[in-house]
């Protein structure tokens, strides 16, 4: 093995190791994202349901830029999507 298949082949690895975070990041974040949805107006304070709807939309815009960032990270070279990015994405809901 040359020393220049030997740096592809540990960036490749250390690239599908960034997506394998990020696929787990956004995993963690709808779940949060729908402990929180399930308790919107759920209180008898406004106080606490506006905080509450704050906490969601962070929530679904911290999901949408961890999307983002994975799609960009995802090789483009293949033409058709990842099945384990597509389970991923749809065990997310998105």
């Amino acid at each position: 093995m040359t020393a220049t298949s030997k740096a592809s082949v540990e960036h490749e690895g250390y690239a599908h190791g960034r997506r394998d975070g990020l696929r787990l990041a956004l995993a963690i974040l709808a779940t949060e994202e729908a402990k929180w949805a399930a308790l919107l107006g759920e209180s008898p304070s406004w106080r606490t349901n506006a905080i509450r709807q704050v906490r969601h939309k962070t929530l679904q815009v911290a999901q949408q830029r961890v999307q983002t960032a994975l799609t960009r990270l995802t090789p483009r070279a293949a033409a058709a999507i990842d099945p384990e990015l597509a389970a991923a994405l749809e065990k997310a809901g998105l």
